[in-house]
């Protein structure tokens, strides 16, 4: 031994170096997938939208203010009644609706009658991180960890100086049937030594996304507060366990992560490249943005005309068409020259059941037809048992034979289910939803 370095010494300088290490540890390598969910879960909150009109219902309260640019995508649990964006709609379709002050957005509000939805558009914490983790259809955020979901740990040490991206936020129900709440980390930044600097967190929550940059002792402070874990996925298939967005139209990445152009001359009540329902009616708006004048809106069913509407001014124009297929309407000039195209669809989609009482030990089937669409998914939302979300993609073999077989034991608890079809179109999804009694 050298000189004037006792073991006593050494063994304290080994001591000293474990303490740093586990206050600092090792970065954590960030695979591939984990980059790509934070740049997807950016699109959703990086967007700026600015109301057209002062009648856009915020969950927060009151409405959205007219001519204020917004920052992310806005709150509201639409549920069934209406549809979440990056899901239901692209991104462009939401832009696209908010330039239109005759729009669903600003004409209509799920306030009082969806619980926790305000818009007609909208996401929540768990459809935005089931978005930027390239699932087909959103997760419950008490699906993000290890207690239901495979692929995914309790972080160890819990604390920012151990956090990746990619990594989860889980705050558990305050209560028995309460909500919860997820969050995602999306950027860590180091300083020149590798120690964490700070720690960037995105979420969806009331009025629209948030972003927080954190230092590790911000950080570890939000993470301590209403019993919140840190989870990682370590596998993502594993952990979508087949629900994945792939094989899907949506979530549609690619446009989403375009530049949108707005129509200026004309848009739908649903905005533009989306989905109607058989029977719902369209409700073209004649804006003239450009002050060019008008002299007709031409309806085409693929490249037939279906109806040229004489027009002489701004306004809405209502049609409901009989038939599924797919349309475009666009607006002529004085001068004989045509607008862009507003582009959308006429779908339908239906399902049964069988007659006789349905029991969670047994199996038992939904058959379903589409015009215009295909059946991609079947989500099943037990009312009994917050655990009970089941959402279930169909094979090709299910779409051909047009059923599918639920398999018994899969639902734990008896009572009420909801059960979703869910249909989709290049433009955009529908959603279906019925009520049914499980027995045991």
């Amino acid at each position: 031994m050298k000189p004037g370095f006792s073991i006593t010494a050494a063994l304290l300088f080994f001591t000293a170096g474990i303490a740093i290490a586990e206050e600092n540890p090792p970065p954590s390598p960030t695979q591939p997938w984990q980059e790509l969910a934070a740049k997807r879960a950016k699109f959703l909150s990086e967007v700026k939208w600015t109301p057209v009109a002062a009648t856009m219902p915020n969950r927060k309260g009151g409405y959205f203010e007219k001519g204020k640019e917004y920052t992310g995508v806005p709150y509201s649990s639409v549920r069934q009644v209406g549809r979440y964006i990056g899901f239901d709609i692209s991104l462009r379709t939401f832009l696209a609706a908010v330039e239109n002050p005759a729009s669903v957005l600003y004409t209509e509000s799920l306030v009082g009658k969806v619980t926790n939805a305000a818009a007609f558009y909208g996401a929540v914490c768990s459809s935005y991180t089931s978005y930027a983790l390239q699932c087909g259809l959103p997760e419950v955020s008490r699906h993000h960890g290890p207690e239901y979901s495979d692929g995914v740990v309790l972080v160890e040490p819990q604390s920012g100086s151990a956090v990746a991206v990619g990594d989860v936020i889980y705050t558990p129900p305050a209560r028995k049937g309460g909500g919860s709440h997820i969050e995602m980390v999306t950027g860590v930044t180091r300083k020149d030594d590798g120690v964490i600097r700070s720690i960037l967190v995105e979420e969806s929550r009331p009025p629209t996304t948030l972003s927080t940059d954190r230092t590790v002792a911000e950080f570890d402070k939000h993470l301590a507060a209403k019993n919140k874990q840190l989870f990682r996925i370590t596998d993502l298939d594993r952990w979508r366990n087949g629900n994945r967005a792939d094989p899907l139209h949506y979530p549609n990445f690619a446009t989403d992560g375009a530049p949108a152009t707005i129509n200026r001359s004309l848009l739908l009540d649903l905005g533009d490249w989306v989905v109607y329902q058989k029977g719902q009616p369209v409700k073209f708006h004649v804006m003239d943005r450009d002050s060019r004048g008008v002299k007709s809106l031409v309806i085409k069913y693929a490249d037939e005309i279906v109806e040229e509407i004489p027009i002489k001014r701004t306004g809405v124009v209502e049609r409901t068409l009989p038939d599924c297929g797919d349309y475009t309407a666009h607006v002529v000039h004085p001068d004989g020259s045509p607008s862009p195209s507003c582009h959308f669809a006429i779908c339908d989609l239906d399902y049964t059941f069988p007659d006789k009482d349905i029991s969670i030990s047994k199996d038992w089937k939904v058959s379903f037809d589409s015009v215009n669409m295909k059946i991609v998914a079947i989500n099943l939302h037990s009312l009994s048992d917050s655990y009970g979300r089941h959402p279930i993609l169909l094979t090709k073999a299910d779409q051909q034979t047009g059923f599918l077989t639920v398999p018994g034991g899969l639902l734990k608890k008896k009572g009420r289910l909801q059960v979703w079809l869910i249909g989709e179109h290049p433009l955009g999804r529908l959603k279906l939803v019925k009520t049914i009694s499980m027995t045991d």
